[in-house]
């Protein structure tokens, strides 16, 4: 993720100071450069207002002013900015300011008075360091929102699976990690050996009629071993001595970090033996 010289001059700056004269020399230093979209304030106390409507990506702010110091400028900006950065860099003449300056928020300084070769290079430095966040902050939230999306359509893909296969078969089933059954409809849990009520009772055995059990263990070791099948062919004996036949299929399922999620999958119901 690179940052290209054109961003940089087009990168918005506030200058604070109360005295005309600098403002004046560092708007000329700044378009010199090369610097095309500035904007100045003698009025400490708009600061926060100013950047509140504009965004700026950098604030050059001189911290001795009149009526609101620098430093209560950069405690109303970290109140009213929405961003978790806070693109200050301040001017200053007195040595002792600097570490209370970057205690207080600011990302560097500049010492008065102005080496004007240190000021091109610490305002550039610190541009290209506030773009990076900011292209950053928007990538993530560019993959969270495709995130977002791509999840709204698999969900909607399953949906139309489910929906499909419930149309085209008898039954359809899922099965989670541990092979507890969290979607049924139709007689798979009969076919399994098994009755729960609502998915939430304790087993229990069929009283009258089965599957065949050599079949039915057959199914329950091609499960274990994660392996889908297609087409398995059930035989059921009913208790009046009718047979059913019947095809299942089913698929295990997994994540991307191919985890085991479980198993999912259809039957349809073939003919009835007299």
């Amino acid at each position: 993720m690179m940052i290209s010289t054109a961003e940089i001059l087009a990168a918005s700056i506030l200058i604070v100071d109360d005295q005309e004269a600098n403002v004046k020399l560092l708007e000329q230093l700044l378009r010199e450069v090369g610097y095309t979209n500035i904007a100045s304030t003698m009025k400490p106390q708009e600061v926060c207002a100013l950047h509140r409507k504009h965004g700026y990506d950098l604030i050059l702010l001189d911290l001795q002013m009149p009526g609101m110091d620098g430093f209560e400028v950069m405690e109303g900006l970290k109140v009213n900015d929405a961003d978790d950065y806070l693109p200050v860099l301040v001017l200053t003449a007195q040595p002792g300011h600097k570490l209370r300056a970057l205690q207080s928020g600011a990302k560097d300084f500049i010492s008065k008075p102005l080496d004007l070769v240190e000021v091109k290079t610490r305002i550039h430095n610190m541009l290209e360091v506030r773009l990076l966040y900011k292209k950053l902050g928007n990538y993530n939230k560019l993959l969270e929102q495709t995130v977002q999306e791509r999840t709204a359509e698999l969900r909607e893909s399953e949906a139309r699976f489910r929906s499909l296969t419930e149309l085209a078969s008898d039954w359809y089933w899922e099965q989670d990690e541990n092979m507890k059954f969290t979607k049924v409809s139709g007689p798979v849990l009969e076919m399994l050996g098994i009755q729960v009520d609502a998915l939430t009772g304790e087993p229990a055995p069929i009283q009258k009629g089965g599957w065949d059990e050599a079949e039915r263990k057959a199914l329950q070791a091609t499960i274990a071993a994660r392996q889908p099948f297609l087409d398995f062919l059930f035989h059921r004996a009913n208790a009046d001595g009718t047979q059913q036949q019947y095809r299942v299929s089913g698929e295990p399922m997994f994540n991307q970090s191919c985890r085991f999620l479980g198993y999912r999958g259809v039957g349809v119901e073939m003919s009835v033996n007299k």
